[in-house]
Parts: structure tokens; sequence; C-alpha cells
């Protein structure tokens, strides 16, 4: 049984010899929706426009479905891949109607068919009343979901996405993306959608790939990457923290300058080697103490706790509490040992 989307050693190089994607390798199983996150600059787009056939490759293959898509001797037109593409800005006709717009690409059908495809796909997004209106008429959520019912209407093998929320408003992002993962899982869609948002990617994706600098750093779960990233880049990138230097003393056990830390080593790190533990928020828990050498630094309200940034003997650490404490205020600190990770 194939994967729907299967890349493997791919490289692209701008200019000849600049490389912006290296040896990179990919599985996507049919219905499962990937995320590409990384900041910009690191590859994401170019690595979809590469398997929509957009972008030359320079090394590899690309096959979809099984059929080879690219492999250095057969390259398919962008045309003839069967795959949909949904852009940033939407691209939609603005003086066609919405019912238009979903038509578009469903010439070959007749008369008949078109107009039952059209109406299926409206009412698949929930537009139904919207069929006769215009682009510009719509909000941006309106205008997405548009998009989607085009892209979907054809039935593609596979449905690439490019910062497919960033002109959302913050207010109904959240509905949306659970609305529009709902019906991608409803239809069996195979997706691919490249972010720079981190709640994004933890809300749509089944996996994600997290890319720096035209390689994929780590491949799986939300929950398998946030809790056992491979590398420091994947933590910080991730939800980030504090790192707090300690010596391995045992299997499981660090010594630092507060005391023995239980933690687990996400790389391979030698008995009384001195390494670095990623102490997330959640890990630093601080009270109010009348006698101590820490200090409050900054404080963010997060709604239902604070995080703060505490000073504890030099160094800066990211804490969480529920209890309002005051800048320049002592407090007392305590690391929980659940989940912490060395690297």
């Amino acid at each position: 049984m194939h994967s729907a989307l299967s890349i493997r050693h791919l490289s692209c190089h701008y200019d000849g010899d600049t490389s912006v994607l290296d040896d990179l390798s990919l599985e996507v199983e049919r219905g499962e929706i990937v995320c590409l996150l990384g900041a910009s600059g690191c590859g994401k787009t170019t690595l979809l426009k590469a398997i929509a056939g957009l972008q030359p490759i320079s090394e590899g293959k690309l096959h979809l479905n099984g059929r080879v898509m690219d492999d250095g001797k057969q390259w398919l037109a962008p045309e003839k891949r069967n795959i949909g593409m949904i852009f940033q800005d939407y691209a939609l006709f603005p003086h066609l109607t919405v019912a238009q717009n979903v038509g578009f690409g469903l010439r070959a059908m007749s008369a008949t068919e078109r107009k039952q495809k059209i109406e299926e796909m409206l009412a698949l997004v929930h537009l139904n009343d919207f069929a006769s209106r215009y682009p510009h008429q719509l909000s941006g959520g309106q205008q997405q979901r548009v998009a989607i019912a085009r892209a979907l209407a054809y039935k593609p093998d596979l449905l690439l996405l490019d910062e497919p929320f960033s002109n959302i408003d913050t207010q109904v992002r959240h509905e949306l993306i659970g609305e529009i993962r709902r019906l991608f899982k409803q239809q069996g869609v195979t997706a691919i959608f490249v972010t720079h948002s981190r709640e994004e990617a933890f809300a749509f994706a089944d996996k994600m790939a997290v890319m720096n600098h035209g390689v994929i750093e780590q491949y799986g779960t939300a929950s398998e990457l946030y809790y056992q990233p491979s590398s420091k880049f994947v933590a910080d990138f991730l939800g980030g923290g504090s790192y707090l230097r300690a010596k391995r003393i045992a299997e499981n056990l660090f010594d630092t300058e507060f005391g023995v830390i239980e933690a687990t080593a996400q790389q391979p790190i030698e008995l009384d080697e001195w390494c670095e533990l990623l102490l997330r928020p959640q890990h630093v828990l601080i009270d109010a103490a009348e006698e101590s050498a820490v200090h409050v630094m900054e404080q963010q309200f997060m709604g239902d706790h604070c995080r703060y940034v505490i000073d504890a003997n030099g160094h800066k650490l990211y804490a969480s509490s529920s209890e309002p404490l005051m800048i320049g205020q002592a407090v007392a600190v305590k690391v929980t040992t659940q989940g912490v990770l060395a690297f």
C-alpha cells in the first residue's frame, strides 16, 4: 500500500548552487493533514511549490499515490498532477459569483452535473445562501470556505494550503480551523499546509514537520514533538522555556543548583558530563516567600494564570503561577520533574 505522498531525498537549489531544500524525505498517508511548520525562509513554501510542480527539484523523487511526479527523468506538469492549491489570498476571481468560482474547474461536466456539484460543494461549506454573491461581499472566513469548496470540487488527490488562516481575524480563526478540519476528515482529504504558527499547527494537523534551513528537524504528532523534541531547536520552536545548567550523576538524575532533578536525556549524555535541562514554565513553580534571593523580573497575564520571568541566582527562568505576584517580589522556587528534558 503506497503512501498518498512519498518524497525521498529531495533537494532544491536556486541560482544553481544556493540550497533551499537539502536531502529532505517525507511520507504522508491518505487522509492525513500534515503541517510544514517553521520560520520565514526555512523552505516551507518552496517544498509546497515543488510538490505542486511549480518549483523544479535538483535531486530526489516525488510520488503521489504511486505515480511519478518528478524523479529527475520524468516530470509531470502541474495541471496533470490532480493537486489542489489554496493560496494565502484565496485567489478568488473578483468578477465571478461564489457559484461561478466554485464551478470554475468543472467545465468538462454537463450543465446539470456542474450545477449539482456546485450546490453540493456550497452545502458542504455552509454557503448555500451566498451562491450569487461576489467575493468582495464576503468575510475572510467565507472567502476561505469558497476557496476550499472550489479546490475540493474536482476531487484532488492532494490539497496544498499556503498560510491558509493568516488573513482571518483571530476571533473566528479557531472556529474556522475546527470547522475545516472536520470537513477534511469527513471527506477523507489528504492535505499539506504551511504555517509559522504553532497554535494553528497544533489545532489543525495530524502530524507536523518542523523545518529549519531546508531540512526537516523532526516529524511526528504534536504531542510527540512537544514532549519529546529531538533537538533544542524543535523544543524552542514549539514552546520554549528556560535552560538550566546541570551535570548527569545517574541514569535519569541531574545535579543542579536547585538540587537533584529527574529528567529524560534527549541525546547521549555521559555520567559527570555537563548539559542543559529544558524547564518549561509549568515545570518552575513559584510562591511568595519573605526570605529569598529569587525575585520576579517580569509578569505576563495569560488569562487563567500568570507567566513570570524570575531571576534565580543569575539564571533567567520562565515560571507559572496562579497566585498574583508583584515585580520585584521575593519568591520560593520548586522544580517539578514531570517531563523535564536534558540536552
